[in-house]
């Protein structure tokens, strides 16, 4: 009887144990995609805590490694029932808050070509928010889903120490620590300056990284450091090389919407970090690294730019990468993510890439996150790495039915050269012949026209423009269209800007400026010959400028017309210098290379 008593209750003590075991929580995965738990669905019994991980590098001058301010939330049964998840993790110079007072903070525009401009205004930034918690973006998103979500702010911004360098070492450096910790590799401290030490006990020590423009730079920032334990990124509109951001083949150039902006605008648009500490900050970084580095004289390449070019950074890189961009993004231009991605597929990283046909921003679906992060942080065989190579939101569809292709640009585009034929002052014709006898066209600087003006003029001095006969089918345009443009400048120094267009200008209420602009590019002609190196104009003698305009993937409908439109100074891009230089374009040794899917025959066949 006794023994039957004891079997009895063995068998209960095993039966609750099972139940319990089968009660905890734990990720669940249907198609291949993480789904929302309700046991993790909780945001009241989240844990969120903060803390200081450790770094490599001293920027502010203390003579102590810097320490970087990061928050975690996570559900609670990695505290209750011991789980331990993977982590996507988001890092930013933006959490503490920006400067507010932006008057005179940008660099004067209206100069002439080779001056220096006066000194602009330099703000203090106001640190905001309250720990533990340094920002609640992503973590609906994904804790539900079966992850933890983990901020940190940029070195010498918010409760991170050191000194903001946008695009130096310390900002990849800052986040390659944060991963180490972890994966139980780094130190984490309870305070900014003490000595007891937190683990990351309930990492499983699979890191995914995402965020959108600086937010998205900084993953791939990550990345390039080769730290064991990121797994998987996901950068939004990332910028890439910051020479690519404010300058363009050797000219001087605003991202778009923030006229007069260079590198060391933002480096005080950003400084949010400790007070006593900016002083020195702003020496080291802003008026000598910077100063001496970022030459809004020539716009030429250099070592400082080199130095922020993650580019030339990517031998260690071996994240799987989905990268996402705007091909209408002419703020971080969507060149950014092509170039980074056209090396990581060269490599063999796993890699995709998301196009929409809008502006900056704008995150892939989030099923494609969802089963990228699946794969890679919760090692689930789902396939990925086997789905299409590039998604595109095809023109007029929802941002979140993107259409499949091979890879980008689409295999099946290929080169279609265009020549000029003249028509100035008003519209010359884009032609697949090429006769040797068209001779030169003029156009006259002046930046008071910007550049859809230009475009819609039927006539103008300011600009020459030559116009495809009219498209009786749709044409794709897949890839980097090229031009090669031939010039004299009546000065020693020229703005040079293409637009590629699609006429006639839709003026409809509501449209946009973009609907109508293919793609778009600068150049500084001094610079003909290398980016790294420029040289003063002679009057009267011509130059080959030769340059890539922005990636693009757009299917121009029939009815419309392709204008290549070739002028000075841009309005809403370059310097504004004064009126009156004047290009003279040698036609017969001008050319415009178009990636269209079908070639030469599809071109033919839709101008008949």
């Amino acid at each position: 009887m006794k023994n039957s008593k004891l079997l009895l209750f063995i068998f209960s003590l095993v039966f609750i144990t099972i139940s319990c075991a089968q009660e905890k929580a734990v990720p669940i995965f249907k198609d291949g995609e993480a789904q929302i738990v309700e046991a993790f669905n909780t945001p009241d019994e989240w844990i969120r805590h903060d803390l200081w991980v450790e770094t490599e590098f001293d920027t502010d001058g203390d003579g102590k490694q810097d320490r970087m301010h990061v928050s975690v939330t996570r559900p609670f049964q990695t505290d209750t029932e011991g789980l331990k998840l993977p982590i996507v993790y988001v890092t930013s110079p933006y959490f503490a808050g920006v400067a507010s007072d932006i008057d005179g903070i940008m660099w004067d525009v209206k100069i002439e070509l080779g001056e220096e401009a006066k000194e602009r205004v330099h703000p203090e930034v106001i640190r905001t928010g309250q720990r533990p918690i340094i920002s609640n973006s992503h973590i609906n998103k994904w804790v539900p889903r079966g992850y933890i979500v983990v901020h940190s702010s940029s070195p010498g911004t918010g409760l991170s120490q050191g000194a903001p360098t946008v695009g130096g070492d310390n900002e990849s450096l800052a986040p390659k620590a944060v991963i180490e910790w972890l994966c139980g590799k780094g130190k984490g401290y309870t305070t900014p300056d003490g000595f007891e030490q937190v683990n990351a006990s309930w990492s499983t020590g699979k890191v995914g990284m995402t965020g959108t423009s600086y937010n998205g730079t900084l993953p791939l920032a990550a990345a390039t450091t080769g730290v064991e334990g990121l797994e998987a990124i996901i950068p939004i509109a990332p910028n890439t090389s910051y020479y690519h951001y404010y300058r363009s083949n050797g000219l001087v150039r605003s991202p778009g919407g923030y006229l007069g902006e260079d590198i060391d605008v933002l480096y005080d648009f950003i400084h949010s970090g400790d007070e006593s500490k900016r002083p020195y900050n702003n020496k080291t970084v802003r008026d000598t690294e910077m100063k001496n580095g970022m030459d809004r004289i020539t716009g030429d390449y250099n070592d400082f730019w080199a130095g922020r070019d993650y580019i030339n950074d990517m031998e260690p890189m071996k994240a799987a990468l989905l990268m996402s961009h705007g091909f209408n993004d002419w703020n971080v231009m969507p060149e950014h993510s092509y170039r980074i991605y056209n090396v990581a597929r060269e490599k063999g990283i796993p890699s995709q890439i998301f196009y929409h046909q809008n502006g900056h921003g704008g995150p892939p679906p989030i099923s494609m996150m969802n089963r990228w992060f699946t794969r890679y942080l919760h090692g689930i065989e789902n396939g990925v790495e086997n789905d299409s190579k590039a998604w595109i939101v095809r023109e007029n569809d929802d941002r979140l039915n993107p259409t499949a292709y091979k890879d980008y640009p689409n295999p099946e585009a290929e080169i279609v050269t265009l020549f000029l034929n003249p028509g100035a002052p008003k519209t010359g014709m884009l032609s697949t012949s090429k006769i040797n006898r068209y001779g030169n066209e003029t156009l006259v600087d002046d930046v008071s026209f910007d550049g859809a003006t230009l475009a819609k003029a039927s006539e103008s001095n300011h600009r020459l423009l030559y116009l495809s006969p009219q498209l009786s089918e749709d044409i794709h345009i897949s890839g980097i269209a090229k031009v090669a443009i031939t010039l004299s400048s009546s000065q020693p120094a020229a703005n040079l800007s293409v637009w590629l267009v699609s006429l006639p200008w839709n003026d409809k209420k509501g449209a946009k400026i973009t609907d109508n602009i293919i793609t778009r590019g600068w150049a500084d002609p001094q610079n003909y010959k290398s980016i790294t190196k420029g040289e003063p104009l002679e009057d009267g003698k011509f130059y080959r400028v030769a340059f890539d305009l922005m990636p693009d993937d757009q299917i121009i409908p029939k009815g419309q017309q392709i204008g290549l439109m070739i002028f000075s100074s841009d309005k809403e891009f370059t310097l504004w210098p004064d009126a009156g230089t004047e290009l003279t374009i040698d036609l017969d040794k001008t050319n415009l290379d178009l990636p269209i899917v079908g070639g030469l025959e599809a071109f033919n066949k839709a101008i008949k």
